[in-house]
């Protein structure tokens, strides 16, 4: 087969294990891996989100020598210079704050208080130029130091020839505009070089497993501006101003991951799920807080021509009755932890099932456990298809490359049909 056939075979492949049609083979497809491919090649953490050319190389070679169903995705780390830049006070990195081999962590503190929901929620956008943006990087301090007149006031053209300049010239948003110009730069250079590897992994006959990304709107409350607790604790001191919020973040949360999706011309959109978890809410607090922003969130993408990938991040079982309200075979659901019979008799018949082969076994147990492991998925599963195997989230960082080979291997043998 020619490459152009590889990739289309492959495409297929993935595809029709989405729709819940019987493939040739089940796919293997890691949806997420940070630092995995450069650990193994002997690559700092510190290197692999500086280096971007050398990682690229990297995830090429390792792609190929895996055979997977799609390429490594480049996605799930960037420029770490681009956060030095603008300061940004949520993330720490290796080779910042961070021993060298340290993973990034994304630091999850409360940047709006709870007091502050009314302002956020009359002027949204003002609010978070003026107020969330200087309290999560360095570079935007000004905006909230220094008095600026509303937007509107610029559709004057004389204010717009007076006012702009004006304020452009004062030394620290000159400072500013000079940074952002950098972190341009940076973004540019990133972005050419994932684009070239994404064109040269398609030329190789390897698709990308998802194109688009976004979160839904509980998470974007909780991991932006609430932070966990404020957010489960709004919960219950607040519930009405913080469903305001979360309603109010819906049409961006839909926006961000059909925009995303259009411009990578990949229809897949990968959503990560953080809070949904059982041990986070009660399936009472889940059908209230969560699950109606995430259900219009899939609904507005799958009616957009896209394809939703959530990751059910910690144990999704007492949620799956939930996703039964979804249309069949329009979602990729992603395990991270489920009981998989559970799984199959609740949603089996609803999506794809992608995942979740164990973390523990990839970690530290025995090629021949990870085949087993394998094997009970695609017994389980793989019936009438339906299913793609990866790891809980994709590969874990310190898992075993005999493991990993095991894991695809066990794919092949077993899961042809």
């Amino acid at each position: 087969m020619t490459a152009r056939e590889l990739y289309l075979a492959r495409e297929k492949r993935i595809n029709d294990a989405i729709s819940l049609q019987r493939p040739d083979r089940v796919p293997v497809v890691p949806l997420v891996t940070h630092y995995y491919a450069t650990r193994v090649a002997g690559i700092s953490n510190k290197d692999a989100m500086s280096l971007h050319e050398e990682r690229f190389k990297i995830l090429r070679e390792l792609t190929l020598q895996m055979n997977w169903d799609a390429a490594l995705t480049p996605g799930a780390l960037i420029s770490a210079k681009s956060w030095e830049i603008l300061g940004i006070t949520q993330f720490k990195w290796p080779g910042g704050e961070l021993d060298d081999n340290a993973p990034f962590q994304f630091i999850g503190t409360e940047i709006m208080k709870g007091e502050e929901y009314d302002a956020f929620l009359a002027d949204p956008d003002g609010f978070t130029l003026y107020k969330i943006l200087p309290r999560i990087s360095t570079v935007f301090a000004p905006l909230g130091q220094i008095p600026l007149p509303p937007a509107h006031w610029l559709l004057n053209t004389y204010n717009l020839s007076l006012i702009l300049p004006a304020v452009a010239s004062i030394p620290p948003i000159m400072k500013l505009l000079e940074r952002l110009i950098q972190a341009g730069q940076e973004s540019a250079s990133y972005k050419a070089l994932e684009k070239q590897y994404l064109a040269e992994m398609e030329g190789l006959g390897y698709p990308a497993p998802y194109g688009g990304v976004t979160i839904t709107a509980f998470d974007w409350v909780a991991d932006f501006l609430r932070g966990m607790q404020g957010a489960l604790t709004d919960m219950i001191r607040d519930p009405e101003r913080l469903l305001a919020a979360i309603e109010l973040l819906v049409p961006a949360s839909i926006q961000n991951g059909i925009i995303s999706a259009k411009q990578s011309g990949n229809l897949r959109v990968f959503i990560p799920l953080h809070f949904g978890s059982a041990g986070f809410m009660s399936n009472k607090q889940y059908a209230r807080f969560y699950w109606p922003s995430l259900k219009k969130l899939m609904l507005a993408l799958i009616e957009a021509g896209l394809t939703p990938i959530p990751l059910f991040e910690g144990d999704y079982t007492p949620r799956l009755e939930f996703l039964t309200e979804l249309p069949k075979g329009k979602v990729a659901g992603h395990f991270d932890m489920v009981d998989r019979k559970r799984a199959k008799e609740t949603v089996g018949d609803i999506m794809c099932f992608w995942g979740n082969v164990s973390a523990s076994l990839l970690v530290s147990g025995t090629p021949a456990q990870v085949k087993e492991d394998v094997k009970e998925l695609i017994d389980l599963f793989g019936d009438r298809g339906g299913l793609i195997i990866d790891g809980p989230g994709g590969v874990p960082d310190e898992a075993r490359p005999e493991n990993v080979a095991a894991m695809v291997e066990a794919t092949f043998e077993y899961g042809s049909y």
